[in-house]
């Protein structure tokens, strides 16, 4: 009997769920939460409901909620999403060095959150602190040495930091894994001439 009530439940749940995230993105934010939250009565400990209760609340301008289901999505193990969307609220609130580590945790909890990645990037140019960036991007380039988008990013840190020989490095390397990339082979003609 018990086993039939948790396979009710989880079908409960993902019904429910799938549900608050059509509604959401159809942009009904009220019966995107209904389903969320019905999702929560199924299944309480599981991530992905907070996260769509989060962007419910930032799109209404409900930033303390927002945080406090990031929080709850973050308890229950979707920590590097949860990092991050923590990150975007608090450098919407111009919030910097807050944002910048939040970011810097997402990057770490998973070196490959895009968009941790690129506020993390973003921010360090803001704050001046390429160093910190250029640390995180190095790991995440010995964990995922082909990801052209990592190299490039790492290179232009490099650039702005006068450590141009490095960069010439991981732009020759984006060359040797796709010697057809039109962004590093103009990143590498604009390295060449500024030297």
């Amino acid at each position: 009997m018990e086993e039939i009530m948790s396979s009710q439940n989880q079908l409960d749940y993902e019904i429910n769920k799938e549900l608050g995230e059509c509604y959401l993105f159809m942009g009904d934010f009220d019966k995107a939460e209904d389903y969320y939250k019905k999702a929560n009565t199924s299944m309480e400990t599981q991530p992905e409901p907070y996260m769509g209760l989060a962007t419910i609340a930032i799109q209404r301008g409900d930033f303390d909620t927002a945080m406090d289901f990031y929080n709850k999505a973050f308890d229950f193990g979707l920590q590097d999403k949860a990092l991050a969307g923590m990150g975007l609220i608090k450098m919407e609130l111009g919030e910097d060095e807050e944002a910048f580590s939040y970011f810097e945790k997402a990057a770490h909890a998973n070196p490959a959150n895009a968009v941790a990645l690129n506020c993390l990037v973003r921010e360090g140019y803001k704050l001046n602190r390429l160093e910190s960036v250029v640390s995180v991007l190095e790991e995440c380039v010995n964990i995922f040495p082909d990801r052209e988008e990592l190299r490039i990013s790492l290179a232009g840190c490099l650039i702005s930091l006068g450590r141009n020989k490095e960069a010439i490095k991981q732009i020759e390397t984006v060359l040797e894994y796709n010697p057809s990339s039109i962004v590093a082979r103009e990143f590498f003609n604009h390295i060449m001439l500024a030297a």
